[in-house]
Formats: structure tokens, sequence, C-alpha cells
């Protein structure tokens, strides 16, 4: 049984192909880097995968099961989180609250008993407050727990939407971006956090990623898109020698 296979996905709005016969396989702990020019379809990828998006064509499998098609929150109840190009943290709130966002798909208390904070749900709170505690501390963030999200320093935000991600309990984690706008020592520091969680927590990682120091200082195997084709797999020195590559992604081979 494989832990996660995509097979043939293709996406159409209307005339245009976004995503054209997509497919992917991953190991657990895995660490696999999507890269291409802006366009070449690799955030429709991931919508596709997380239920954002209806395939036009293909078929998506998680541990077994056909996940094509499902909602979002289920494919995240089910093991398989995401994070965004664009950081989406309740900036008002504190780091804290924001990490328990995270926990809340496991709560079994109604609606009504959040409302009126009844002891089941009271119960649940204390639990979801030290788990968060427990998670920002094993993330290095436990020394702002109690700052505005707004306030942080942009790697700090970064780090908190990954914990906020690790707090539904993925197997399989999806990472948009991880280091747009970051100079290089927060991308560095960036690298060495995506390690440590991915040891930790025994996670599969695909990401997304433009820098391509860190994608190919990181990831073991990657993939190449360029307008939704696959245009190159393989692992990064593969890649950094792959001529379509070059002339696609990296800059026109010299003397072209």
């Amino acid at each position: 049984m494989s832990f996660f296979k995509v097979e043939h996905l293709t996406m159409k709005f209307g005339g245009l192909v976004a995503v054209s016969d997509f497919s992917l396989t991953a190991k657990e702990g895995d660490l696999i880097g999507l890269i291409g020019p802006n366009g070449a379809g690799k955030t429709t990828a991931f919508n596709m995968i997380t239920g954002r998006l209806l395939p036009t064509e293909g078929k998506i499998y998680f541990r077994g099961k056909d996940i094509t098609g499902t909602q979002s929150h289920i494919i995240n109840a089910g093991g398989i989180a995401r994070t965004f190009q664009n950081i989406r943290l309740f900036n008002d709130l504190t780091v804290l609250e924001n990490a328990m966002i995270g926990y809340h798909g496991r709560l079994r208390s109604s609606f009504w008993e959040a409302i009126f904070r009844l002891p089941r749900y009271k119960s649940e709170e204390k639990k979801m407050r030290s788990m968060a505690r427990e998670l920002l501390a094993e993330v290095q963030l436990d020394n702002v727990a109690n700052e505005k999200a707004g306030t942080l320093a942009y790697g700090q935000q970064r780090k908190l939407e990954i914990a906020r991600a690790l707090a539904t309990n993925p197997r399989l984690l999806l990472l948009d971006e991880p280091v747009a706008g970051m100079n290089p020592r927060e991308t560095g520091n960036m690298m060495d956090f995506i390690n440590s969680i991915r040891e930790a927590y025994a996670l599969a990682i695909i990401l997304i990623e433009h820098d391509m120091r860190f994608v190919m200082g990181l990831c073991e195997h990657l993939i190449v898109l360029d307008h939704g084709v696959t245009i190159a797999t393989g692992n990064p020195a593969e890649i950094q020698n792959n001529p379509q590559v070059i002339e696609a992604y990296l800059g026109e081979p010299e003397g072209a």
C-alpha cells in the first residue's frame, strides 16, 4: 500500500490547462520539492491534493484510500495539512491562541457546549491549551506565547503557521513557499526547522519553493513543472544538470 500517490492529475479552467497529467508518489518520511516558474501549476496541484479544487481528471490516494474530491476539512482530519504562500494567522490573537486553533478539529464538544462553556468543553479547552504550550516549546516559540501574532518577526510567523498545521497531527505536510521573503539567515533557520519537525513528527513533506539554494540543500527528490507539465524528476544533482530545467527555470544555458 502506497503512503501517498497522485495519478495523472489534470486541472482545466475552461480552455486553460493549469496542470496536465501530474503524478507523484511519496513514502513516509520523504522530503520532496515541487519547483517551477510562476504559473507552472504548483499551487494548483496543492489545491487539488487538499480538496480545494476538484481535479478534471486523475486520482489521489492517501494511506490506501481514494481521497479525490474529498472536502478539505476531512482531508485535514485524515492526516494532510498545509500552509499557504501568504501567511494566514489571526494577528490580533496571541501566539498561544493561534496554536490552539490547530487543535479545534479534535474537539468532541458540541457548538452549544462551547458557547455556554459547559464542563466538557472547558476540560477540552484546558487540554488544548496545555498541548499548544508543549507544541510552542518544541518549535521554540514558547517565549512569545502571550504576544500578539501580528507583532512577531516574519520568520517567527512562518514557524507559527507551520506549528498550527502540526497541531492537526498530520502525517503529510504541504508547505507552499515556506521561505518566501526571508533573508539568508532566516532561510537557514527555516531549513533547520523543517528538518527537525520532519524527524520529530515522522512527517512526509512536500514543499513548493523558488529559493533554489534552499530546495537543493533540503529536498531529496524534486519534481519540476513548467506550464502545468512535469518536465523533470530526480535528485538535486540530476535536476541542476537537466537542460530542460536550466532553460525553463534556472536560466538559459551559457551560449544559448
